[in-house]
């Protein structure tokens, strides 16, 4: 069994996060540390895990005693976690953080769609953001066969749980409930490892990427749409898009329109693509505390392992 530890365990990330891990046939949580709730029941903060488990959150780190690390702290804390800590030969490391996506302090970017096999040789893995993971799963097989060129607009709308539980004016559920709104216009923070992944794959720069994020009115998932100049024919759009993602455990080319309800509670993402005067549009859909989150650590994990990419993630959607 693969012993876990979990830094940063009292946010939504890693309620989920433990939530796959108590059910995963492979892996079982050695602890969870949170300095605010050390002492509590799991339960007690995250109340979806009453009757799966009687661990308690601990203030204390055993390095010695684990085989995975999985930091599920706030940006900027994994390089002040690593600043005071030692990490002992042989641990594997999951970042669910964006201190180390640049590709630091070697660890490997963890989109397993496109670097797979740097995963499963890595020691260190920087989990990406879930815009970053729905935009990029949307944009890859373009920029594999050169196709990122001129401009890609995307826009794409995400869930409450995408700030985190810590609660904030734009959180708050009658400022949210019934209301939409745009933020961090052309300058959100995930385009930085968006446009440079992208533009390595495709071997020069891509295209700009014009990135309006939007906030909904519900708790989970993000849908996003870009839409771009592309000399393919629809056809042979989806025969791209099917060729590229053949491989793929989680990412699904649909020949029908998607929605977020199909990929709510799984760490799918679904794709379908739509051509109109010489734009192609391609819909992404994830749920960012799965796929864009702590589903998407656990596929890492796995993949870090050898074991099944799809252990302990045979998730049902909400589908209704």
């Amino acid at each position: 069994m693969i012993r876990v530890g979990i830094i940063g365990g009292a946010g939504y990330t890693a309620g989920e996060l433990i939530r796959i891990l108590v059910n995963h046939p492979e892996a079982r949580i050695a602890w969870v540390h949170s300095t605010s709730s050390a002492g509590k029941f799991l339960y007690e903060v995250h109340g979806g895990l009453l009757g799966d488990t009687e661990l308690r959150f601990t203030d204390r780190i055993d390095l010695e005693g684990i085989d995975a690390l999985f930091l599920c702290s706030a940006h900027g804390m994994s390089a002040e976690f690593w600043a005071s800590h030692q990490a002992p030969a042989g641990l594997k490391i999951i970042d669910l953080a964006q201190d180390f996506r640049d590709e630091s302090e070697g660890y490997v970017y963890g989109l397993p769609e496109w670097q797979r096999d740097r995963i499963a040789a890595a020691e260190k893995v920087a989990n990406p953001g879930c815009f970053a993971t729905a935009i990029q799963l949307a944009l890859l097989p373009l920029a594999k066969a050169g196709l990122l060129r001129g401009e890609v607009s995307v826009n794409a709308i995400t869930g409450s749980t995408g700030a985190g539980v810590k609660p904030g004016a734009t959180t708050h559920f009658s400022w949210r409930s019934d209301n939409i709104s745009a933020y961090k216009v052309f300058t959100h923070q995930h385009l930085k490892e968006i446009c440079r992944n992208l533009s390595k794959l495709q071997g020069s720069d891509a295209a700009r990427i014009d990135f309006v994020p939007l906030r909904g009115d519900f708790t989970r998932g993000i849908f996003a749409t870009a839409h771009l100049d592309c000399p393919l024919s629809e056809e042979e759009a989806k025969q791209l898009y099917k060729d590229f993602y053949a491989d793929a455990r989680f990412t699904f080319v649909s020949d029908v329109p998607v929605d977020l309800k199909q990929v709510v509670n799984t760490n799918k993402c679904l794709l379908s693509l739509e051509k109109h005067e010489g734009r192609l549009v391609v819909s992404s859909v994830i749920d960012n505390l799965l796929k864009g989150a702590s589903g998407q650590a656990v596929q890492n994990m796995n993949i870090m392992f050898g074991l099944p990419e799809d252990a302990g993630l045979k998730l049902k959607a909400s589908a209704f």
